[in-house]
C-alpha cells in the first residue's frame, strides 16, 4: 500500500517497521529530544505533502504528539492501542502488526479548531469519568486510542464532537 502523507514517527525501528509493510516515507522524532528542525521539518512537510502522526501509544509517544500538535494545528493523527502494539517489556509501533498499522492508517482523524463542546458536566452526564468501559466505546469508535478521561475530552473536542452525538453512541 502506498501512503502519500509522510509519517511522523518516533525511532527508527518503527520506520523500518513501517517500511517493511508499505511504501512510505517517514520522519523520526528521536523520542522526547524532538527537536525544534524536526518541527520545522514536519511543517514544511505537512505543507507539501501532508502529515500522519504515528506515535506510540504510551506516556512519551502523547507528549511528543501533543507538542507537534500545538505546534503544528491540523495534522492527521492516528491511534494504535497499547495491547495491539506491545511485547512483554516494550510497547512501540515497532510491535503492531500490519493489519493493525493498516487499520490505523485507514482511520486517521484530523483534529478541528479545539472549541469545547464537550464539558465536564456533559462527560458526567454521559457517564465518562470513571467508567473505563464507556469511555473505549467512544474511543474505539472514533479511532482515539485508549485514553483517560481528560484526553478524551480533549480529542472529542478537537474533532468537533457535540453530547447528543455522543449520546446516541452510548445508547446504541
Amino acid at each position: 500500500m502506498k501512503i502519500n502523507e509522510v509519517i511522523v514517527v518516533e525511532g527508527k525501528n518503527d520506520s523500518a517497521h513501517l517500511k517493511r509493510f508499505f511504501d512510505c516515507d517517514t520522519i523520526i522524532t528521536f523520542g522526547l529530544s524532538l527537536s525544534d528542525e524536526t518541527i520545522d521539518l514536519i511543517r514544511e512537510t505537512a505543507q507539501k505533502r501532508g502529515v500522519i502522526l504515528l506515535l506510540d501509544p504510551d506516556t512519551p509517544g502523547e507528549k511528543i504528539r501533543k507538542r507537534i500538535n500545538e505546534a503544528i494545528p491540523g495534522l492527521k493523527n492516528t491511534f494504535i492501542l497499547k495491547k495491539d502494539a506491545k511485547t512483554v517489556r516494550k510497547v512501540g509501533v515497532e510491535h503492531a502488526s500490519k493489519e493493525v498499522l493498516s487499520e490505523a492508517l485507514k482511520n486517521c482523524i484530523t483534529y478541528g479548531d479545539g472549541n469545547d463542546r464537550i464539558g465536564i458536566s456533559e462527560m458526567l452526564a454521559l457517564d465518562l469519568i470513571g467508567n473505563r468501559k464507556r469511555r473505549l466505546k467512544v474511543s474505539d469508535h472514533y479511532h482515539l486510542g485508549e485514553c483517560n478521561a481528560k484526553t478524551l475530552r480533549k480529542r472529542l473536542n478537537m474533532l468537533g464532537t457535540d453530547f447528543k452525538e455522543l449520546q446516541e453512541l452510548l445508547d446504541e
